[in-house]
């Protein structure tokens, strides 16, 4: 039985304010699609412009591929055969309204997260957990921005019982209009860090602009906070609605005793919430990672999960790609890609992870630039240099401008060896220097900012030792 909301040319038109110039209002819309390469038969080829495309251009290549139309600003690009044409003012924020009017009809309760640090890894967390009891549609990779959130609305056209998505920005206001979308009754703000400083004159700027996802919440809405972050707290603090916390160092709602650094064999710890406790045994790396299952199970405890099940589905759960993957290579060598994305804090937990490791091989750290810090750039790279001889790191690869070369000087100063320093000013020379210098045995960590593109290394070592 067909379980997926009926979605008619005439319903969504007027939902965007558009105007039907070609097909039949009771016609039933398949989809929309932004991408003319990926869209299903029936789809609605809806033409973005952004800044270095514009969707105009693959309006006919999308009608070759299946779509039965196209909602468009330019009534032009439908070609005098268009099928189904909706004529709007604003084709992205047609698909935005769209997302909307999917979102509300779809019956589903949305939960939202942010956080500078763990959105990704929570949101799979949270889906997990809650799919014990609940259809769950999640949000796919890290579609978190004002174009991906309302491509993961859209799926709830499936109707599934609960949506788990994730809100991202890089700017003041950006947060805020996610909220708008989304409309959440579940709220989830994990932390704050200096991620994205550069556009912002202080991480209190960050934590306010965070803050957004508490916008518009009512009595009915549910935040689940990190008690652990003074800046989530103190936000939360005047919001409207429930709170919930979690917390590894502070008293919280849902905490967490007994805790076992495993290195890169997860973590254990006794998990204690306001209906029980039960052991908890995780394969992601690290307390940070820790801290993301209590968020999880703060959500599933709120949507009255049962929580024995639920900590049992948290050690099914594996790291997303490019965030703590452990690969077994040849002759020994363990490279953990943390290669998606690097801020301070998050280099700072990879490098402890590292140093809890009880394996007797060489640790090697594969550093790249951490962008978008702003005036403090070089001081948090020299701060990242410190922290990798306080591993205990033996190999030293940086990658990428100045602000990379500062990790390197910091950890010779600090008392790494001048020689096992390497400096690489892109990730394919990188890649080409680091392999010939591993050993039997080795431990790789990759992490960088997208920009310098780390995942280049994990990639050539992956291929040469497989």
């Amino acid at each position: 039985m067909d379980e997926r909301l009926p979605l008619t040319l005439g319903n969504l038109a007027r939902a965007v304010d558009g105007r039907i110039c070609a097909g039949d209002p009771a016609a039933v819309v398949g989809g929309l699609s932004i991408d003319s390469r990926s869209l299903s038969p029936g789809d609605l080829f809806v033409a973005i412009v952004g800044d270095r495309f514009d969707g105009h251009r693959f309006v006919a290549e999308a009608r070759a591929r299946g779509a039965m139309g196209a909602v468009v600003s330019d009534e032009a690009a439908l070609g005098p055969s268009p099928g189904v044409g909706v004529v709007v003012d604003d084709t992205l924020r047609a698909l935005q309204v769209a997302s909307r009017y999917v979102r509300r009809a779809s019956g589903a309760t949305v939960v939202a997260i942010t956080g500078s640090v763990g959105k990704t890894t929570t949101k799979e967390l949270t889906a997990a957990v809650l799919g014990v009891r609940y259809r769950v549609s999640r949000s796919q990779g890290n579609l978190n921005n004002h174009i991906g959130l309302p491509l993961s609305l859209l799926a709830l056209a499936s109707k599934p019982d609960i949506a788990v998505v994730e809100l991202g920005m890089n700017a003041p206001g950006e947060i805020g209009r996610l909220v708008e979308l989304a409309e959440p009754e579940l709220r989830v703000w994990t932390n704050v860090t200096e991620a994205h400083i550069e556009f912002f004159p202080s991480i209190d700027g960050i934590a306010d602009a965070k803050a957004e996802i508490l916008s518009g919440s009512t009595d009915e809405t549910v935040v689940v906070a990190n008690a652990d972050d003074e800046r989530v707290m103190a936000r939360v603090a005047t919001c409207r609605g429930r709170v919930a916390t979690f917390g590894l160092r502070t008293s919280a709602d849902v905490t967490a005793t007994d805790v076992e650094d495993c290195g890169l064999d997860g973590t254990r710890a006794m998990v204690h919430t306001s209906v029980g406790s039960t052991p908890v045994s995780t394969p992601l790396l690290g307390r940070g990672n820790l801290a993301n299952v209590l968020a999880a199970m703060t959500v599933a405890i709120q949507l009255q999960v049962p929580l024995v099940a639920a900590g049992e589905r948290v050690a099914t759960v594996g790291a997303p790609p490019g965030r703590g993957q452990v690969h077994r290579l040849a002759n020994g060598v363990i490279v953990v890609d943390d290669s998606y994305n690097a801020n301070p804090r998050a280099v700072i937990t990879a490098l402890h992870t590292l140093a809890q490791d009880r394996r007797t091989g060489r640790r090697v750290a594969v550093r790249g630039e951490m962008l978008e810090l702003g005036a403090r750039a070089q001081a948090l790279h020299e701060e990242i240099g410190r922290a990798a001889v306080a591993a205990g790191v033996g190999l030293l690869v940086t990658v990428g401008g100045g602000p990379a070369r500062g990790i390197g000087e910091a950890a010779i100063e600090a008392g790494l060896a001048a020689t096992n320093v390497v400096h690489c000013d892109d990730s394919v020379a990188a890649a080409a220097q680091l392999s010939p210098l591993l050993r039997d045995g080795d431990l790789v960590l990759v992490k960088g900012s997208r920009g310098v593109r780390t995942e280049t290394v994990v990639n050539r070592l992956l291929e040469e030792r497989a």
